[in-house]
């Protein structure tokens, strides 16, 4: 049952599926692009390449001979999984999953006019010319992002004609991979926005975690809870296409699917092929399997006859205030360790930036507590801790 994993991408996202991983005897060679990420402090071996050179990640795949290969970023030279693919070498959740993700054009094409979900309104741009033109068809406010980025990198909401030129070089500058295109969005007035964790087997079974609601700042998650409150109505809804798009992906694991809930119903917004930042609510104890758990047993082909919800929670991110820290020290959890019901995760991220998420306070208590409350003692929890 041992299989060996190259985990592609190592931060804590990753860090924590190697936890997972460890815990059912599996091997992981954790990869990333800089030393001593956060995943690479837990795994088996560790190698620090390019991953967006496809000499390197073919020479990295050939000495490790991988049973399972599991990417956790975007910036991978992803077309190269075909071939692994045909080599016998199993892509989590599939060659074609991976390609399709990493690229916000590939997903939303396919999302849109292959299947029909309802999306917000776009335009592409390479130009600043092709931009401008896009935003006038779209409309103020908008907003705009890199076809490949993470956690919230070059994306901005456009609400006025002098910020336009602003958003387009921090789009461009910011971004992810060699992709020198844009996508502009419509603004969607939403009250709500949720991420629905989806898992899929190779059983052909596809089970979905309770609803978890999130707060974002600069396009990137701030906070989090589960369950969210949402009209029975809607959760079917989005259920019906997170279904059709992971479907029509292919592919065992969990995936992170974005929705926006408005007025006029629901629209699909992003989607990740592997554990989500707004997941890291379940590491609370919210579920009988958390989603790190759970992206593991459906890669590893293990069934998964259900997931329930055990208890209520709430995630905040922990954020650095200083640039260019390197092995920051963390002050202020022995008094965060004083709050009933709560847990602290530092990333052991081995330097810092401003804004950088180096850890996560968790907040939980029973079934029907009040997410206000919840969320409140989350963020009360991640202001006692300073990384220094």
């Amino acid at each position: 049952m041992t299989k060996k994993i190259l985990l592609l991408g190592s931060g804590e996202l990753g860090k924590e599926f190697v936890i997972a991983a460890k815990r059912l005897g599996q091997y992981v060679v954790a990869v990333d692009s800089y030393k001593d990420a956060p995943a690479q402090q837990v795994a088996d071996e560790r190698e620090v390449v390019n991953m967006l050179s496809g000499n390197e990640l073919d020479s990295v795949v050939a000495k490790h001979k991988p049973d399972i290969i599991v990417p956790e970023i975007e910036a991978i030279r992803t077309e190269r999984f075909y071939d692994y693919q045909k080599q016998g070498i199993q892509v989590v959740p599939s060659a074609r999953a991976a390609n399709y993700t990493m690229n916000r054009k590939a997903i939303r094409d396919l999302a849109s006019k292959e299947l029909g979900l309802k999306t917000a309104s776009y335009r592409y741009a390479t130009t600043l010319q092709e931009f401008t033109a896009g935003i006038g068809e779209i409309g103020l406010p908008c907003v705009v992002k890199p076809l490949m980025s993470s956690s919230g990198k070059g994306q901005s909401v456009v609400r006025t004609e002098s910020e336009v030129s602003k958003a387009w070089d921090y789009a461009m500058t910011r971004g992810r991979g060699d992709h020198n295109e844009v996508i502009i969005e419509e603004f969607i007035d939403f009250f709500t926005e949720i991420t629905l964790l989806t898992v899929t087997q190779k059983s052909g079974t596809t089970l979905f975690c309770p609803p978890i609601g999130h707060r974002q700042e600069r396009g990137d998650y701030q906070e989090s809870w589960q369950p969210c409150e949402i009209s029975k109505e809607h959760l079917d809804e989005a259920q019906v296409m997170a279904e059709k798009v992971t479907a029509a992906l292919t592919g065992w694991g969990i995936w992170g699917v974005e929705f926006f809930l408005s007025k006029s119903g629901v629209y699909f917004s992003e989607l990740s092929p592997r554990p989500h930042d707004t997941g890291m609510v379940t590491l609370a104890g919210t579920q009988n399997f958390n989603e790190f758990e759970l992206h593991l047993r459906a890669v590893l082909g293990l069934e998964i006859p259900e997931i329930t919800l055990e208890r209520a929670g709430a995630s905040a991110v922990i954020l650095a205030g200083n640039e260019s820290l390197k092995n920051p020290v963390y002050t202020g959890i022995e008094k965060a360790a004083i709050l009933p019901k709560s847990d602290v995760r530092i990333f052991g991220k081995p330097n810092t930036r401003i804004y950088r998420r180096m850890g996560v306070a968790l907040a939980y208590d029973k079934i029907g507590t009040s997410t206000d409350e919840l969320r409140k003692r989350a963020k009360e929890i991640a202001d006692k801790i300073r990384v220094n």
